[in-house]
């Protein structure tokens, strides 16, 4: 087998030494040389495994085939046949979970690297040859475009709330096949959990801007600073007519705690307020933006998904010394992508696994000053299917932190379920989806992303928003 087929490209990353102390992207991308090298890896199976395994359902060897011949913007095209935010996924998406675990040429050598080609296609365009939505027209608003399928659908507008991936995906699914849309963000920036939940080094926000730029050119309308729910009544947007149909895309932003003694003290955050404070609030542009956020010399971060290593190492470039992971599982469970874990310890996070928080201990002045742990050790598999922590008596013990952040995970944001009336929740504040594409309680309304199904990936917001897409087209053309 020729050596090219073997060796995969890395993707070539700014030093630990030298990211640690700023906040520019760590991964810098593919140059076309490589992007071409690593391409042609492909083996252009006929099965094509690598398609299961996405979400939102991109034609991965038709998109590596263009790539392989160079043809970067036609590249970049395949991939918006399915997906509207390239330059995210190819980012944040955790391709080696997905598509690339499927990929044929991983059963012997590496998979292709999917993600890293997503991810030079959409920035090459973004560079070389910008790419326009569709045309506008019409006297009520921008137009909508024609539809790529032929398909003669009604004249109807739909809201959707949230302009995080669900929202965006959904908006711009909906836009290409020929609806008026409007998004609805209660925030005064677009973006949801792009935007003020993953840190600068990892999603610039100029690449953010790029997506929601792109969505917009479709001509999709987006308002800002609107919290349905409290300013808009989603009931009334519906029976006024101004809309035929809706999609909450509101996320998972409530945060968790660990409901022990201290978590009231200062220097105490959830991981939620801190990146949102430090990304939104735009804390990471400091001393140009003197952002209310303090971070001592010490800090704990306490759990071990994406968000606990996004908070560790932000931590880290904001000044603190020493970093610590603290965790009750071991290595295996760990949530995190592996590429996270690896990149937070080259930083210089330390995992403190097997660990688990007690108390939190005051410094005497209102402040923490340290926290109280227990060792762990794994006993049989839980609900979630990993092996339950169970605590080993006298193994207590006192780490020396002043700032600690909780990082355990996240609920629905309840005020607009609670403010909707008919809409009907689960057990555990989530939106009840009654099919596969998300129908609500409520006619003419879907939900899909984290408010339905609790705090998880990106790409699999994106999926569900591209699914109620679809529901909410089948519907308006049963209505007509």
């Amino acid at each position: 087998m020729p050596r090219e087929i073997v060796d995969r490209v890395e993707m070539p990353k700014q030093s630990p030494e030298e990211r640690r102390s700023n906040f520019r992207e760590v991964a810098l991308g593919l140059d076309p040389e490589l992007a071409v090298r690593e391409a042609k890896r492909c083996i252009q199976c006929k099965t094509k495994p690598c398609t299961k395994g996405c979400p939102v359902e991109v034609e991965i060897p038709d998109f590596i085939a263009l790539m392989a011949q160079g043809k970067f913007r036609e590249a970049d095209a395949k991939i918006k046949e399915k997906n509207s935010l390239p330059a995210i996924c190819g980012r944040v998406c955790p391709q080696e979970s997905q598509c690339e675990s499927l990929c044929t040429l991983g059963k012997k050598f590496t998979p292709v690297a999917v993600g890293a080609l997503e991810r030079f296609a959409a920035d090459w365009t973004r560079e070389h040859s910008p790419e326009s939505g569709c045309e506008k027209a019409g006297s009520d608003g921008p137009a909508v475009c024609a539809a790529a399928d032929g398909i003669e659908r009604p004249s109807a507008r739909v809201a959707v709330i949230g302009s995080g991936p669900a929202g965006l995906t959904c908006a711009a699914e909906l836009a290409l096949m020929g609806y008026r849309v409007d998004i609805y963000e209660s925030l005064h920036e677009t973006g949801g959990v792009l935007r003020y939940g993953i840190p600068e080094f990892r999603l610039p926000k100029a690449i953010v801007n790029q997506e929601v730029d792109y969505v917009r050119s479709l001509g999709v309308r987006i308002f800002t600073n609107v919290l349905v729910g409290m300013t808009l009544d989603l009931n009334e947007m519906l029976a006024k007519g101004e809309y035929q149909a809706a999609f909450i895309g509101t996320g998972a932003g409530l945060p968790y705690f660990l409901e022990i003694p201290g978590e009231n003290l200062n220097g105490v955050y959830s991981a939620n307020e801190f990146l949102t404070r430090v990304n939104l609030m735009k804390a990471y542009k400091f001393p140009e933006y003197d952002t209310p956020v303090k971070i001592g010399r010490r800090v704990a971060v306490v759990g071990a998904g994406n968000v606990a290593m996004d908070a560790a190492r932000t931590s880290l470039r904001l000044g603190a010394e020493d970093v610590k992971i603290v965790y009750r599982r071991s290595r295996t469970e760990m949530p995190a992508r592996l590429e996270e874990i690896e990149n937070a310890e080259e930083e210089g996070v330390q995992m403190f696994l097997l660990t688990n928080p007690v108390r939190i201990i005051s410094d005497g002045k209102g402040g923490v000053g340290a926290m109280e742990c227990i060792k762990m050790e794994l006993g049989e598999p839980d609900a979630s299917g990993r092996r339950r922590p169970v605590p080993i008596p006298g193994s207590e013990f006192t780490m020396d932190v002043d700032t600690i952040i909780i990082a355990v995970g996240q609920g629905p944001n309840p005020l607009l379920a609670r403010a909707t009336e008919g809409l009907a929740l689960n057990r555990r504040g989530n939106i009840e989806a009654r099919d596969e594409y998300g129908a609500t309680s409520i006619p003419g309304v879907w939900a899909g992303g984290d408010i339905v199904t609790g705090a998880a990936t990106v790409i699999s917001a994106m999926g569900a928003g591209k699914r109620a897409a679809r529901g909410i087209d089948i519907w308006l053309r049963s209505q007509s």
